[in-house]
């Protein structure tokens, strides 16, 4: 990446900063809004929409659509249409041109909270799937005081995660300035731009979805220093959000919806390297742009190198048996409780005062409408078809 790459780069993720900030506001959502009233009004049946980002948080979505799991259920579904970044796919969701998407998690929470926008989480779409990715040279977390590190947005559980570790190694983490000995420097940055920021040192790491970290690895510019769900065992990144009118106005369609979600999952998990193939950029789908190799590095167990990271230390918690990504739908309660606890902790960007008034326990019941997952689950033969107790609450396990 030259100099004026990099410049051009920082100057679009700015941008988009700026953009997904004012669309997380009342007044900036409102002409939006105003316009999924019309196209609500002009079509209430929609078809299924779907919006999505190329990482492998899509993938249920992404392996619904091409197993034609949407029209076994009767529905009407277009294409999933891509998006490059959160601000667009978020501006497509408000205005009811696509009418369900992935979104990080905290995201979910600026967007009901932050804006007051009428939507809700119906599912989670995986668990882990996320890695800190760091120049070779780099050994220790300790090693990245006074460095520059990559994040994909502020309200993201890798801004969470990375914040949680670098306290426990009394790092502070910064925004803005030059990083001294004990401080890191956070970055917003596209995943399409950390990869050549890693390469040409523009940034000591950065934290993502999968497969930016298996690109680095094959590229051999990168190494992984830590995964996410090693510290956060079972956590989610990307949740599925559906409009609020869809939910209560059109229940048996988004029941329809989220079944066909589910039985995605449960399909994924007993043919990953099919899944691999479906996402990769042979697909004639061409869902995403990576190929199968860093796909099949991330989706099938059996390509997990466990001996390098036990070694590395990328891998802390052998006992807990994390795959690299897993897959089961259900949005645990324990999990938002524990998501808005951390948030408040964390040094985010934009507006964030509303964060102080969140009660974790009515935030979990208020953000997520799990009506229609829960059916979908049982229906399907249980939490256990995901190899889980058959029961819909769980205790949070969090380390450094």
């Amino acid at each position: 990446m030259s100099t004026s790459d990099e410049f051009a780069a920082t100057l679009r993720t700015r941008r988009q900063f700026l953009k997904l900030s004012g669309l997380f506001t009342a007044m900036g959502a409102l002409p939006l809004l105003q316009m999924h009233r019309a196209a609500r009004a002009a079509e209430p049946d929609a078809p299924l929409r779907i919006g999505y980002l190329p990482i492998t948080d899509s993938t249920p979505l992404l392996v619904a659509h091409h197993n034609k799991l949407f029209e076994q259920q009767g529905l009407r579904v277009e294409k999933p249409r891509l998006f490059r970044s959160w601000a667009q796919i978020v501006e497509a969701f408000l205005a009811g041109q696509v009418n369900a998407v992935h979104l990080l998690s905290p995201m979910t929470v600026w967007a009901r909270y932050g804006s007051q926008s009428k939507a809700k989480v119906v599912a989670w779409n995986h668990m882990s799937g996320s890695g800190l990715t760091v120049q070779p040279h780099i050994n220790e977390l300790s090693d990245l005081g006074g460095t520059t590190v990559a994040i994909p947005f502020w309200y993201s559980l890798h801004n969470i995660v990375l914040q949680h570790i670098l306290r426990s190694k009394g790092l502070e983490s910064i925004s803005t300035g030059e990083p001294n000995p004990r401080q890191v420097k956070l970055v917003v940055m596209a995943p399409s731009d950390m990869v050549p920021a890693l390469a040409n040192k523009q940034v000591a790491g950065y934290i993502v979805a999968e497969p930016f970290n298996a690109n680095a690895e094959a590229m051999k510019i990168g190494k992984i220093l830590r995964f996410t769900g090693d510290v956060w065992k079972d956590h989610a990144c990307c949740v599925v959000m559906m409009h609020e009118e869809d939910l209560n106005q059109r229940p048996e369609w988004a029941q329809k919806v989220v079944n066909s979600l589910v039985q995605a999952q449960a399909w994924i998990l007993d043919h990953r390297d099919e899944t691999a193939r479906i996402l990769s950029k042979d697909n004639p789908q061409r869902y995403t742009p990576h190929t199968y190799e860093a796909l099949a590095q991330v989706l099938v167990p059996e390509k997990m190198d466990l001996p390098l990271y036990l070694k590395d230390g990328a891998i802390v918690n052998e006992a807990w048996n994390e795959k690299r990504i897993d897959f089961q739908p259900y949005p645990f309660p324990s999990y938002t409780e524990e998501l808005i606890r951390k948030l408040k902790e964390t040094v985010v960007l934009g507006r964030n005062e509303f964060l102080a008034e969140l009660d974790p326990a009515f935030v979990a019941s208020d953000l997520v409408d799990d009506r229609f997952v829960k059916q979908a689950i049982i229906d399907a033969g249980g939490m256990s078809i995901f190899g889980l107790p058959d029961t819909f609450t769980r205790q949070e396990t969090i380390t450094a």
